[in-house]
């Protein structure tokens, strides 16, 4: 049985979401919102990515992607695996001032061990509800469904819609 949800098309741009375990408002953060931007950088000038709008909510991140080769798939597992590592060490590293540290990584650890593909650690929700985005009309119907709040990150390429 396939999931109703899944990158059939890698080369095709789709909307996905990324979301925060029990939606927890991580991206309040500046350093933490630091870790999504370079990771996507490092994922468009290393991987193919395309990147083409982008909006981090402080407990998930929407954006609209595609490849210029390989799998779109294994880009967004590469790219959710190393930010939940990278933020994962920044919560520990006891120099960073983090109010909610210890609450933090406790969430992050008891989702993990309720989660059978994890070992002792989750970051992530599993599913990105991947929408293969086929025609111009849905990728701009995707484009206006895009928020635009105050103090989130957001980019439009081709829009020139920006918000931080």
């Amino acid at each position: 049985m396939g999931r109703k949800y899944a990158i059939r098309d890698q080369l095709s741009a789709h909307s996905v979401t990324f979301t925060i375990v029990n939606w927890i408002d991580i991206f309040i953060r500046d350093i933490y919102k630091e870790v999504i931007l370079s990771s996507l950088k490092h994922c468009q000038e290393n991987k193919h990515l395309q990147v083409h709008a982008y909006c981090i909510m402080t407990s998930h991140i929407h954006l609209i992607l595609s490849v210029s080769e390989g799998e779109l798939s294994d880009v967004i597992r590469d790219f959710k695996s190393f930010t939940s590592r990278q933020i994962k060490e920044i919560l520990q590293d006891k120099t960073n001032p983090e109010s909610r540290r210890e609450w933090l990584l406790w969430m992050f650890e008891r989702a993990g061990k309720k989660n059978k593909r994890n070992q002792d650690y989750q970051f992530w929700q599993q599913h990105n509800h991947p929408i293969e985005l086929s025609t111009n009309e849905m990728i701009d119907q995707r484009l206006e469904y895009l928020p635009d709040p105050a103090g989130g990150y957001t980019l439009q390429p081709s829009r020139g819609r920006v918000c931080i």
